[in-house]
């Protein structure tokens, strides 16, 4: 795991010196992610550099360094993350003739591009990862991204100039960028809890989308080209043609079979591995498994709350001592959790509005303390239909189907038009009747999905000077709960779960690792029927099953808890200072970025008990902290041009 960042600089006026001045300040704020070296490199005829900092994970002497040049020199590279097949990959290319100087799977990335080239010897890799890569006889710089979007990888195009790296961070350090804020950004924050990509927070820079190959040349700045090489749409019509006809027995036996190898191979490291114990579903199939595959006991690693409804400690324990795996937990605090909050600005460079970002934090700070590499069981949500709304879709959407226009809109409109006194009267759970009303309401299948998958419907009413941007993408699928994971597929598990789990865990130089997302597992399990994800009213059927293969099905409620914390209280009580300046009128005010009676009237209502908006509330106070954050920053000054 690593930083990267560099530029192109189509006017070519700078200095070698100048360039490698610029790549150095780029990864600096890097550190993070890469503690163990750095290094830059430069172009000067093409006005490129490139910049790393290394966190060694495999091949720790220097010979693994970057960045690094292939061994014909025609490429060179930056490169964070991890190819898990890269030995199988290394024996094949040594049957082509290659030599390996080095034991890294960069060096053999490097050589499949030579023998390959850029998308198919990307396409041989099954990994996590984020990479550029200067092709010196092309004049082209090439970055690429994983299936899933497990690595980050942002860029920018700002006149003669093309900006990629890592984490906005980077981007900020060149004296040219540009940091205005995108407002329609902004509403989308407030509308899921995160920006979907391909946009972020500034208006100039975008997300490289998962499984995306995109192409600059470096003597034509308007020559920027993206290709998709794996589209998980693609892959999910194709397993809607051809469904797995298997037995549920012969399907659990090939996931258990297909799972044990992806673990035995994300082990694989010249570094401490351990991995994250939740006592859920998802982490304790992956620790089953990895404990199954290991040679000594897994190191494994869970965090425990005060508040019985968010503790799953307890569990995580059990089945710590039922496997034998070496367990480690903590207890932490409200006042434990409450300190990692100043943090998040810096830590979440973007900002994201889901508070779960500070427990996987304190987990990841736990292990850091033993291991420097942690495999993690998220995408099972995603990919085994574990989010309750997805059942609750399904109903909702048959019920919507089979009810005249007219009627389904009256009743939902009438629900919706309920005063304030009788909603009171009614003592009941507000937010979930009114997004049935919405629902209800909903005029086609895009905006019924819509409406399952936001937190705020009118998030631009909230926002000053928003184009009323709309970002849903129109699919179909033959039922609707396919459809609505897909969704998320593409937007909630990259531009939320996986942004929170890489920025928590790379703040203490962790990596993490994610099973379930290996694209041969995502295209197994996308080939399954539905009936096998959800059967009855039991989510993840088949996760379960296998998992109970080795963790006796009695450990476990039918309830799904999460990884949260208890924000709406924590607003009205340990954070209420804090949050009460952040929305003071006067700061909205200044800033301009809110409707400052719409955001005031809010937090008066949640702070009064009349209405539940911590997660809405959340992202406003994300941007909030990420905006003074912001606002402290100051451009380094532009070293001077060379003379044309």
């Amino acid at each position: 795991m690593c930083g990267i960042a560099g530029f192109l600089d189509f006017s070519r006026t700078q200095s070698a010196d100048q360039l490698e001045s610029i790549a150095a300040a780029m990864i600096h704020p890097l550190l993070h992610r890469g503690p163990d070296d750095c290094g830059v490199w430069n172009c000067e005829a093409s006005g490129l550099a490139l910049g790393h900092r290394r966190l060694s994970i495999l091949d720790l002497s220097p010979d693994g360094r970057q960045p690094m040049t292939s061994q014909g020199g025609r490429y060179v590279i930056v490169f964070n993350g991890e190819i898990y097949n890269f030995q199988t990959l290394r024996r094949e290319l040594e049957g082509l003739g290659h030599d390996f100087r080095t034991a890294s799977d960069t060096e053999v990335l490097l050589a499949a591009f030579e023998q390959w080239g850029i998308e198919s010897g990307t396409q041989k890799c099954a990994g996590m990862f984020a990479f550029a890569a200067w092709d010196s006889r092309e004049h082209k710089l090439h970055l690429g991204r994983d299936r899933v979007g497990e690595k980050p990888l942002y860029f920018a195009r700002l006149n003669n100039l093309f900006l990629f790296a890592s984490e906005l961070k980077a981007l900020r350090q060149h004296p040219r960028f540009d940091s205005r804020v995108d407002r329609d950004a902004v509403s989308m924050l407030l509308r899921y809890g995160y920006i979907p990509g391909p946009k972020s927070i500034y208006s100039n820079v975008q997300k490289l989308q998962p499984g995306t190959i995109l192409t600059v040349h470096a003597c034509d700045s308007s020559d920027i080209q993206q290709h998709t090489y794996w589209s998980l749409q693609k892959i999910a019509e194709s397993g809607a043609e051809s469904t797995f006809s298997g037995s549920d027995h012969e399907a659990a036996g090939h996931l258990e079979q297909l799972l044990a190898d992806i673990v035995r191979e994300q082990l694989v490291a010249d570094v401490p591995v351990g991995a994250f114990l939740s006592g859920g579903i998802d982490s304790s199939t992956i620790v089953s498994i990895a404990q199954s595959v290991s040679r000594s006991p897994v190191k494994t690693f869970s965090i425990g709350f005060e508040q019985r409804e968010f503790n799953e400690a307890d569990t995580a324990k059990r089945i710590s001592q039922h496997l034998g795996t070496e367990h480690t937990e903590l207890y932490v605090s409200a006042r434990d959790a409450l300190n990692v909050i100043p943090r998040l600005p810096v830590m979440y460079d973007e900002p994201l509005g889901d508070s779960s970002q500070i427990p996987t934090f304190l987990v990841a700070q736990l292990a850091r303390h033993s291991v420097t590499v942690a495999l993690s069981g998220d995408g099972g949500d995603e990919l085994f239909a574990g989010y309750n709304r997805y059942a609750r879709g399904q109903r909702l959407w048959r019920y919507w189907q089979g009810m005249p226009s007219p009627l389904r809109r009256g009743i939902g409109k009438s629900i919706l038009s309920l005063p304030d006194a009788m909603w009171k009267r009614m003592n009941c759970g507000r937010d979930v009747i009114e997004k049935l009303g919405r629902v209800l309401v909903a005029g086609d299948s895009r905006h019924f999905c819509e409406e399952m998958a936001s937190y705020c419907h009118d998030s631009d009413r909230f926002v000053l000077d928003t184009s009323g941007f709309d970002n849903q993408r129109d699919v179909q699928f033959a039922d609707m709960m396919s459809r609505m994971q897909f969704l998320d597929g593409v937007n909630y598990l990259p531009d939320d779960i996986l942004v929170k789990v890489d920025r928590a865990a790379m703040a203490v130089s962790l990596e993490t690792r994610v099973p379930l997302l290996d694209h041969r597992c995502v295209e197994f399990v996308w080939s399954l029927p539905t009936t096998m994800k959800l059967r009855g009213a039991t989510t993840k059927w088949l996760l379960r099953r296998v998992l109970h293969n080795h963790v006796p099905s009695t450990f476990f409620d039918n309830q799904k808890r999460g990884f949260s914390v208890p924000l709406s209280s924590w607003l009205r009580g340990p954070l209420k200072e804090w949050a009460e300046d952040l929305l003071s009128p006067s700061r909205l005010a200044n800033d301009g970025i809110f409707d400052v009676a719409e955001i005031t009237q809010l937090w008066n209502q949640h702070k009064r008990e009349e209405r539940d908006w911590q997660y809405l509330l959340w992202s406003v106070l994300a941007f909030q902290t990420w905006f003074d954050e912001q606002k402290s920053m100051c451009a380094p000054a532009l070293p001077q041009a060379r003379a044309a």
